[in-house]
Parts: structure tokens; C-alpha cells; sequence
């Protein structure tokens, strides 16, 4: 069998330039690896925000790198320069506007600027796509209420199968899933 890639996609002009430490993708990592059980590659991308290079990113993730997760970070809130949420709906098929509430809703527990972020989700054929805020800690908050909906989700629009170590996170899969 072979490894189910996940795409880590940090948008930042300072970090893509070098200015500033990526702290959003290696939270992102982290997460993966203390969560998921079972062979899977990451590919990593730190890129400037700009919307047409978000979009290409997100593309070659999907399309070429054939990637069944693709989690970005960053560009979520609502400065001019943040385009993440605009470039991740230009290029998917469908759009999955609960994952986006439930991720504000889990980071309004913490702080009330949670509600100025855009966080979304969406599909783009066998792949999902999910926008992160910057910040590792509401990385981890964020991927805490929704990783759980992610694996199934996958699943069902013909994704590679991720498993999780139920005791960092329960993936919920109906009785009726079936199991690869």
C-alpha cells in the first residue's frame, strides 16, 4: 500500500521571503505525526499571499502531486493581502462551509478575534482542502474539532484511507464504512 500524501501549504510574505520562522507549517506536521497512524508523505509549499500563486499551489497539491489532504495556513483574516479562503473556493468543486464554522466556533472558546478569521474548507476532485488560521495554537484547536470529519470525508469522495490513533483524536466512521 502506498503512503497517502498530505499537502502543508504555509501563505506568508515574510516567511516565503525568509524574514520570519514558519511556525504554522511545522505546527501542522506535528499535529500529523502525533495523530496519524500509518504510512503517509508530507509535501510542503511556503509560498507569498497571492492569490493566482495560492491557486496554482493548490492545484499542483491536488492535480499533480495527487495529494488526498491539502492543509493550508495563514492568509485567513481580514487584511488586504489575506487571500487564502478566496483562492481555495476559485479552485474546488465544492465547498464545505461547516468545517469553517465549527473551527471559528472551537477557536471563539479561546479568543474573541477568532470570529475576524475566514477559515474554509472544500473539495477539488479526490482531494479536500482545509484553510487554517497562522497561529500553532489555533492550528492545534482547529484541527482538533474538525480532524475528526476529515478521513470519512476523504473517503467519500475517493481520497487515500488515513487512520488516526484514536487515542489523539476519534475519527468517526459510520458502522457501514468500509474499511480498506
Amino acid at each position: 500500500m502506498s503512503s497517502a500524501r498530505i499537502g502543508m501549504v504555509t501563505v506568508s510574505d515574510r516567511a516565503s521571503r525568509g524574514d520570519y520562522e514558519d511556525k504554522g507549517g511545522p505546527a501542522i506536521r506535528a499535529w500529523l505525526d502525533r495523530v496519524l497512524i500509518g504510512a503517509w508523505e508530507p509535501v510542503v509549499r511556503i509560498i507569498p499571499d497571492e492569490q493566482a500563486l495560492i491557486e496554482a499551489t493548490l492545484v499542483e497539491l491536488t492535480d499533480n502531486e495527487e495529494c488526498c489532504l491539502v492543509i493550508t495556513t495563514g492568509g485567513t483574516g481580514p487584511a488586504a493581502r489575506d487571500v487564502t479562503p478566496e483562492a481555495t473556493e476559485a479552485v474546488c468543486q465544492k465547498m464545505m462551509p461547516g468545517f469553517g464554522e465549527l473551527m471559528r466556533a472551537a477557536s471563539l472558546k479561546v479568543v474573541p478575534t477568532a470570529i475576524l478569521s475566514r477559515q474554509m474548507a472544500g473539495i477539488r476532485g479526490k482531494s479536500f482542502i482545509v484553510n487554517l488560521p497562522g497561529k500553532p495554537s489555533a492550528i492545534d484547536d482547529c484541527l482538533n474539532a474538525v480532524f475528526p470529519a476529515i478521513p470519512y470525508c476523504i473517503d467519500l469522495i475517493g481520497g487515500d484511507y488515513l487512520q488516526a490513533d484514536p487515542a489523539q483524536c476519534n475519527v468517526f466512521r459510520p458502522p457501514h464504512a468500509v474499511k480498506r
